[in-house]
């Protein structure tokens, strides 16, 4: 959530941009300038003063909270709170999964068993989790990094690998477009973090993709989980063969 301090961060930003000086703002709000200099230092105020100085630059309170929600940081990772939270309920999980793909609340609705009623609730949780900004109409704005990844050994990945892992990997991986490759060899240790890159770069490259498509119709694209991993790791049947 924004705080009182970023708010008043971005109207000393404004009153630069227009060149309001602080005596110039003291006599718009009928106030000493030297009251003025003080409670912008301090970058702590009401939010009845914040509205009054947004009134005298002539900059509407929401667009002003709106441009500091924009501009807080978006998240790389998750907190283990955070994660628990989402996998306590398998639908507000769903729902998680399927606003990460930027999908509507009537996509979400037309491919799955959830209510109109159901589907807002669950994104009002995620919006309280952090997950996304809820809007209007439903609308909402994904808090997510580019670079998000689940918790190694966080709430999420626990539950695909008690749940999702054996389910995955069952498939024969030889439709259209699919397709499993098992390599396994001795590299430097130097160069490894090099290909994790590279597999990064593949996956937001996937993501990219997802985005760009969406403006073609549906009976034109397929659903397809990417699932990428590197780790120093031997078979257990083969490690318990070595000398």
């Amino acid at each position: 959530m924004s705080t009182t301090a970023d708010l008043v961060l971005l109207l000393k930003k404004e009153l630069k941009a227009v060149h309001m000086t602080y005596a110039d703002l003291a006599a718009k709000l009928g106030m000493a300038e030297s009251s003025v200099k003080r409670m912008l230092a301090k970058g702590d105020m009401p939010l009845s003063r914040i509205d009054a100085i947004c009134r005298a630059l002539k900059l509407d309170f929401a667009e002003l909270a709106r441009r500091v929600a924009d501009a807080q940081p978006l998240l790389a990772e998750l907190t283990q709170a955070q994660e628990k939270a989402v996998v306590a309920d398998k639908k507000l999980l769903l729902t998680a999964i399927c606003v990460l793909s930027q999908w509507t609340l009537e996509q979400i609705t037309g491919s799955y068993r959830l209510s109109q009623a159901e589907c807002v609730k669950y994104l009002v949780q995620l919006d309280h989790i952090g997950i996304i900004e809820l809007k209007p109409q439903n609308r909402y704005r994904l808090k997510l990094a580019k670079t998000f990844r689940w918790r190694p050994h966080g709430p999420v990945m626990d539950y695909f690998r008690d749940n999702a892992l054996m389910d995955y990997f069952s498939g024969g991986f030889d439709g259209s477009g699919e397709g499993l490759l098992l390599v396994h060899g001795s590299i430097s240790r130097s160069l490894a973090p090099s290909f994790l890159e590279r597999m990064q770069r593949v996956a937001q490259d996937f993501a990219q993709q997802h985005q760009a498509d969406q403006k073609l119709a549906e009976k034109d694209r397929e659903g397809y989980t990417l699932l990428l991993a590197m780790r120093s790791w031997e078979f257990e049947a083969f490690a318990a063969l070595r000398r």
